[in-house]
């Protein structure tokens, strides 16, 4: 099927997971690693991700030359599959962006783990968020992924430990994380103060099921929303 062309100025909810459900990350260093790609291959200037396997990411020395393709605006890696929403900054940005980092990662998870072959369950799949009134439940949406594995655990104690996802930097605005760009949000939605607070309050996704990926939220996978 003809992949639909991404609009500039768009929002755009991505995922993809390994093939056959297969774990991607199967240590705290592939989780690390990924998270450096989210900023290093999110660069006009970046021609070969292949060049990253040697330094295993290592930061540029210049980073007032980034020039981002896009606007990362949230993210959640989970052990078989990860959550971005990407915001079209740049024509061609977000199947560029995508497609350097499905190179690169299987790269090295191909070479660590002295296997070959894809990793990941065919091409990305993205999903354009129309609906303003849609977008903050989005970034919830991603955000509460870890409650499902841990749904023994309190939600606020998840999502205060989770290193892997963008939560951390919605609830303390002094958190630098280069990797986001919420500046884009400003014009569209506004996270409230007290951002896991109010994350944990949430529930009611339902209503999101044509917004999803698989078009359908089924609610029993997630009985930790109340």
């Amino acid at each position: 099927m003809e992949r639909i062309p991404i609009e500039l100025e768009s929002f755009q909810h991505v995922y993809n997971r390994g093939t056959d459900k297969r774990d991607i990350f199967l240590a705290d260093s592939d989780y690390k690693l990924f998270l450096r790609y989210l900023y290093l291959l999110n660069d006009r200037e970046v021609e070969s991700p292949s060049r990253l396997i040697a330094s295993q990411g290592e930061e540029p020395k210049k980073e007032v030359d980034h020039k981002p393709l896009v606007a990362i605006v949230a993210y959640c890696l989970m052990s078989n599959h990860f959550h971005l929403l990407l915001h079209e900054i740049y024509e061609g940005g977000i199947s560029k962006f995508m497609q350097r980092l499905g190179t690169a990662y299987t790269m090295f998870f191909n070479e660590k783990y002295q296997r070959s072959g894809t990793l990941f369950q065919g091409v990305f799949k993205s999903k354009l968020i129309t609906d303003e009134e849609y977008l903050l439940k989005i970034i919830d949406y991603i955000h509460l992924n870890p409650c499902e594995v841990w749904k023994s655990t309190p939600r606020e104690d998840v999502l205060k430990n989770y290193q892997y996802s963008s939560a951390g930097a919605y609830d303390n605005k002094f958190i630098k994380n280069k990797i986001l760009n919420l500046e884009v949000l400003k014009e569209y939605t506004k996270p409230p103060n007290q951002y896991f607070k109010w994350l944990i309050e949430q529930g009611d996704f339902e209503e999101l099921g044509p917004m999803l990926i698989d078009g359908n939220y089924k609610k029993p996978k997630y009985p930790y929303l109340a």
